[in-house]
């Protein structure tokens, strides 16, 4: 795929300044710190889970689109030994990896270990488009080998892998936006997909709302699996975003980057 690191990256550039500049207009709720306190420390992560993957790439040369073009070479995984058609397989693969994404979010706030790198994410002080690329380095690289693994079980094209990549990046930059949605709208819209209000539930303080909600693109499995929570009990205004000891150390990437290994 000749140019396809460079058509993501655009499309999701595009997508940022769109929804950056909606939720400027139009926000669901008022800022508390000034972007520049926090978008530098966001932007910071988003660069070293860059480099990180890069440095992955000498180690596993083959991230997940090149092994989708190896499974395929050599025959490995489901699709790769049956004769679907090929759109049938596309939709199949992105299910089954946008599944395999919300199990995954389920399972860093069950297990203690991941808890620690994952409450790097719930740990900012407020919501908005940059919060969707917020997350330590270490969990980006466990990801990316949960996608590797799943990649040649099921053998899917690499067009699936892109197609995928794509929407999980837009989506989650649209459900962490700071975007007030007509309610009419955000209640039609969360029958398929997680919108704003649905995913801040899942940044509550409160234990039962935060253990809840942990999808990023498709809204079905929380509600498949009784993990769906409509409204936080405080309302979206008055709701507190963050871990229960907030304060305003995570907008400072050296100390959000030490958070997992903190005894806190």
């Amino acid at each position: 795929m000749e140019h396809e690191a460079l058509i993501r990256l655009s499309i999701f550039i595009g997508l940022f300044g769109v929804l950056a500049a909606a939720e400027a207009y139009l926000p669901r709720r008022p800022r508390q710190t000034p972007r520049s306190k926090r978008w530098v420390t966001n932007w910071g992560f988003s660069l070293l889970n860059t480099g990180a993957l890069r440095l992955m790439a000498f180690a596993l040369p083959l991230l997940a689109v090149g092994a989708s073009l190896d499974a395929a070479e050599n025959g490995w995984g489901l699709f790769n030994q049956l004769s679907w058609p090929s759109w049938l397989e596309i939709v199949l693969a992105v299910l089954i990896f946008d599944f395999a994404i919300w199990l995954q979010h389920l399972i860093t706030h069950k297990v203690p270990l991941l808890w620690r790198l994952h409450r790097v994410h719930h740990a900012d002080t407020e919501i908005d488009v940059t919060t969707a690329i917020r997350f330590h380095p270490v969990e980006i690289a466990l990801s990316m080998l949960l996608k590797v693994g799943l990649v040649y079980l099921i053998g899917p094209a690499a067009l699936a892998i892109i197609l995928f990549e794509i929407i999980l990046n837009g989506t989650a930059m649209f459900n962490h936006s700071n975007l007030a949605l007509p309610r009419g709208v955000d209640r039609v819209l969360r029958l398929i997909l997680v919108t704003p209000d649905m995913h801040r539930v899942h940044h509550s303080v409160e234990r039962a709302e935060h253990d809840s909600n942990y999808g990023f693109s498709l809204s079905i499995w929380d509600r498949m699996f009784r993990t769906y929570i409509a409204q936080p009990k405080d309302g979206h205004d008055a709701m507190k975003i963050g871990l229960q000891w907030q304060d305003e150390r995570p907008t400072k990437l050296g100390w959000s980057l030490w958070l997992p290994f903190a005894k806190r």
